[in-house]
């Protein structure tokens, strides 16, 4: 209801002048402008404060009458003032239309005021001192704080002995420098009063170059923005904010663990006493509250000056108290924390109507000769100046204005085991902080740090792992180098010639740059400088790169030439030179070449830093550690990366086809063509299952550098071994093997290697195989048919010996037996001629050779006949032509090709494969067969007699003994 009344006031006493100007010469009283010239006058002064004890911040005002009227008995006591001030209180209730009725009653009722003392309430305070101009008269306030009333421009007229919320700024400023802290966070109630002292701050904060790093604002609930400061690694915290969410802010820091050694609150200091226990709202106890709160630094000015020296009353600050004191206890009211400002107030009146009445007199004096004037407007004007000249020592300290503002004392105190104790205080005139020694109590052994300082740390190898991968990985070099002499030294062996040594040169070659490339993985720019890394990067991919090509394109190479002469289904002669392998593997060097410099122009590898997130310090130490890695990429790493491992893979992918393919291939010509394929498949699965585990563990340098080095390793090492170890164990072992001749293994069981042969053709072309199983059938068929005639044919041979009267039944009823011989043995070889062979010796005479017998052996019984040398004479004439032409395929012998079995041996193509002859010494036969001219015939034996005959266990009935046997 007085809102509306107070807004019509003020408009009247703002826009109407005149009329307020009839008000005040009607209610004058009498008074007049001769008032400086008369000494011993009473001089008023208008008193605005809030009486009521109902009224908002009444207790303050009842707290302040004491100290006012002990100021003027003071004054009236010093003797030096020729006027005795009188002061008459009205009160505003803190209410804006109160508050502008008592100023208009004051002015159009009261006497003529010269100045006005008060100004409690802000609002209340706000609206009188904008109007002050107007009317001419000068207010100073000893309790209005509030920011606001520091616009000059606004309120011109308005002085304060107390000094302003935005005060204690430079004082926290400078106590932030004093603990070089540079990075702080502010914590603001949305409420006008802090939001103006929180930008103030903000505009000292930057001249002082002090980070703000996070700036909130809560209106009920500062949890969520507490967090934020949290979050924002904000250690250093400068709140603003009433008792009443204080004790919230202090709750959610209690929750959130902002509290003790790491962080520091810094909080206004003006909370009344035991704020935390009356305005408790929260579910935190007193106890979890006063933890949270231990430490913290309340800023507020100081209310009595700490110096003991006597000021313009002559009374020290402490003397002053306790006469105050007194007051008190005789009037029963309460202090209020203003009362020494609103003393040195009076004092501040005193002096300044002195000053302007000296200023009068004289301007009296100098106009003797006219009547002497004076109006409020130049009364007002003289006021302003004297009081921008105010300096005395008072019970506050220092009293002196610099633009209406009072230069006063700003306490520093900290919250320590429940109270508050003085730690230090700062002088707004000497610009100067004093903090009293020890009295700082931080809960570590030393302030909290601003920020959570961060501490770079290098992933880099360990050394331990380094080296254990460096001397296994000279170990392999050295194991390298030696095969590589070995390979060189026995490069004209026919053992190592038909393995392609210059091919396995590029085996151990890119094994050795491949085992070079991990002691550059294991670099980083803890040992080298970063202009020297990026270098690193781009050496250490083509030294990798090129080892692997070069190694695995060998290795490929040669197991493709294992595939093309395996798939030579035709069975026509294919000769694979190494040549065509080296070329090969130059257009695949030739292919990474191009690659790697379109690379290195288009997009160098350049050295990137890659931080992690914040991980704590191992020995408890305030500080945090960011690791860091570095690592070597480009603007377009993915792409080109693509291309590589498209290439390699594909390549990867073909080569263990092609193993798979052979696996089951075992060429003696080409005698590691098997361990090279176990080579191409497992280089292939290493590489993809490292590639795959060394991009996962990117992050992690010591598994990423274990993994790559030991798939490294692991890949040369099984390599080399599988490569070269075979070939040295076979020279150590048996070093005549390697200049035996070349030769086709079979296994004793040749039914057994047929079906295994017949298996790997299966593999390469399944159009043959019904074919082929139908060759095989009837080769196998065809073998056990000869079999069986043989021992028919040798029975027939026994007979014709030991019965020579059944010859003619024999040559009627036998002759089809060997015709049927003679066919089966054209099947197979497609000649005929055993079939001379056998009639040359039918068309003897047998009988007189059987039929003449001598003498001497008529006595004889029937085995030493058969043993005779004319009976082995007759077998073997008829045995070892068909024995020879039936069983020679087998060793490598004659075959179907040969012209005739009359032939030289050495004529057939696959008896030139045999050495010159199979040495069989034949023992207690006077006679033996000898091959001469296409056929066998016997000659006497003479001392040690060898001949060419077939394998030695053809013959059941002739005492061979096997002297000496080697095949290559």
């Amino acid at each position: 209801m007085f809102l509306p009344t107070g807004c019509l006031l003020l408009s009247v006493l703002l826009f109407h002048p005149a009329l307020a100007k009839v008000c005040n010469d009607r209610t004058k009283h009498g008074q007049d402008n001769s008032w400086f010239a008369r000494d011993g006058e009473n001089l008023p002064i208008m008193v605005l404060m809030p009486m009521n004890e109902s009224a908002l911040m009444s207790s303050i005002s009842q707290g302040i009458e004491p100290a006012v009227q002990l100021a003027i008995q003071h004054i009236r006591e010093s003797r030096k003032y020729s006027f005795s001030l009188i002061t008459k209180i009205y009160d505003t209730e803190c209410d804006n239309a109160k508050g502008l009725r008592a100023f208009f009653d004051a002015i159009c009722y009261g006497p003529k005021h010269l100045m006005i003392f008060g100004g409690v309430c802000p609002s209340v305070t706000s609206i009188i001192a904008e109007s002050l101009e107007g009317w001419n008269l000068v207010q100073l306030s000893f309790a209005a704080t509030t920011p606001v009333l520091a616009d000059k421009k606004k309120y011109p007229n308005f002085f304060r002995t107390v000094p302003s919320d935005n005060a204690v700024n430079p004082a926290v400023v400078k106590f932030l420098n004093y603990y070089n802290w540079s990075r702080v966070g502010t914590l603001t109630q949305d409420v006008q009063r802090f939001s103006e002292v929180r930008n103030d701050l903000t505009s000292e904060l930057e001249k002082a170059d002090i980070q703000i790093a996070d700036t909130e604002s809560f209106s009920n609930d500062p949890c969520v923005n507490v967090k934020k400061l949290k979050d924002n690694d904000v250690r250093i915290i400068i709140g603003q904010f009433d008792e009443n969410l204080a004790s919230k802010v202090f709750c959610c820091a209690y929750n959130l663990n902002m509290f003790g050694s790491k962080y520091q609150w810094i909080i206004p200091g003006w909370y009344q006493g035991k704020w935390w226990e009356q305005a408790n709202t929260t579910n935190c106890t007193t106890k979890k509250l006063l933890t949270a709160m231990e430490g913290y630094i309340s800023v507020d000015f100081e209310p009595l000056s700490a110096r003991q020296i006597k000021g313009i009353s002559g009374r020290t600050p402490k003397e002053y108290e306790s006469e105050y004191s007194k007051e008190l206890h005789q009037k029963g009211v309460e202090a209020s924390k203003f009362h020494g400002f609103a003393y040195d107030g009076i004092w501040v009146i005193a002096k300044t109507l002195t000053r302007v009445m000296e200023l009068l007199r004289v301007k009296q004096r100098q106009n003797t000769y006219h009547n002497f004037t004076v109006d409020d407007r130049e009364v007002g004007k003289m006021v302003l100046d004297v009081m921008n000249e105010t300096n005395f020592f008072g019970v506050t300290g220092q009293v002196m204005f610099r633009n209406g503002e009072r230069m006063g004392t700003i306490k520093f105190n900290q919250f320590q085991e429940g109270a508050e104790v003085k730690v230090g205080e700062y002088n707004a005139i000497a610009d100067v902080l004093d903090l009293i020694n020890n009295s700082i109590r931080f809960q570590g052994v030393e302030p909290p740090k601003d920020r959570t300082f961060v501490r770079l740390q290098r992933r880099h190898i360990n050394v331990p792992l380094y080296s254990i991968l460096s001397t296994i990985t000279i170990l392999g070099m050295l194991m390298a180098g030696a095969f590589l002499f070995f390979n060189i030294k026995n490069r004209n062996h026919r053992l190592i010639k038909m393995s392609s040594p210059y091919m396995n040169n590029l085996i151990i070659l890119g094994g050795m740059l491949s085992y070079a490339s991990i002691f550059l993985f294991g670099l980083d720019g803890g040992f080298v400088s970063d202009k020297e890394f990026e270098t690193l990067c781009t050496v250490r991919t083509w030294i990798l790169i090129v080892g692997y090509t070069t190694a695995f394109g060998a290795m490929f190479a040669k197991t493709w030439r294992v595939h093309a002469i395996f798939k030579n289904v035709k069975m026509k002669k294919k000769i694979i030179k190494d040549q065509k392998l080296l070329i090969i593997v130059g257009g695949m060097l030739l292919i990474d070449l191009c690659i790697l410099i379109c690379w290195q122009i288009v997009d160098p590898l350049k050295r990137t830093v890659e931080e992690y997130s914040l991980e704590a310090d191992p020995q408890g130490r305030d500080i945090a550690i960011r690791p860091f890695l570095e690592h070597c990429e480009n603007t377009h790493m993915t792409i080109w990366l693509g291309i590589v491992y498209a290439y390699k893979g594909l390549l990867m992918l073909f080569g263990c086809f092609l193993a798979w393919e052979t696996r089951n291939v075992s060429i003696p010509a080409l005698n590691d063509s098997k361990y090279i394929g176990m080579s191409v498949y497992n280089v292939g699965i290493m590489c993809i299952i490292g590639a795959a585990v060394s991009f996962l563990t990117r992050d992690q340098p010591n598994v990423q550098f274990c993994i790559v080095a030991l798939v490294i390793i692991f890949c040369s090492t099984i390599t080399l071994c599988l490569v070269f170890v075979p070939k040295f164990i076979t020279m150590r072992t048996n070093p005549d093997a390697a200049t035996q001749n070349r030769r086709l293994k079979f296994t004793q069981n040749q039914k057994k290697e047929d079906s295994k042969t017949s298996t790997s053709v299966t593999s390469v072309n399944q159009a043959n195989t019904s074919r082929l199983d139908g060759l095989q059938t009837d080769n196998h068929r065809l073998r056990m048919r000869i079999t069986e005639l043989d021992k028919e044919l040798e029975e027939v041979t026994m007979q014709l010996q030991d019965t020579p009267e059944k010859t003619p039944y024999i040559k009627q009823n036998h002759y089809p037996d060997a015709n049927n011989i003679l066919s089966i043995r054209n099947f197979t070889d497609g000649k005929d001629g055993e079939k001379s062979i056998l009639k040359n010796h039918l068309e003897q005479k047998p009988q007189a050779q059987w039929g003449s017998m001598d003498p001497s052996r008529i006595n004889r019984g029937p085995l030493e006949d058969i043993n005779s040398p004319e009976h082995i004479q007759r077998r073997l004439s008829l045995q070892l032509p068909i024995l020879h032409h039936a069983y020679l395929p087998s060793i490598g012998g004659v075959d179907a090709s040969c012209t005739s079995p009359n032939g030289s041996p050495g004529s057939s193509p696959r008896h030139r494969h045999m050495p010159p002859s199979y040495r069989v010494m034949v023992s207690g036969l006077d006679w033996i067969p000898v091959w001469k001219h296409g056929i066998y015939k016997t000659q006497q034996r003479k001392s040690s007699n060898l001949l060419p005959v077939p394998y030695p266990s053809l013959w059941r009935h002739v005492n061979i003994i096997i002297s000496d046997f080697d095949v290559l």
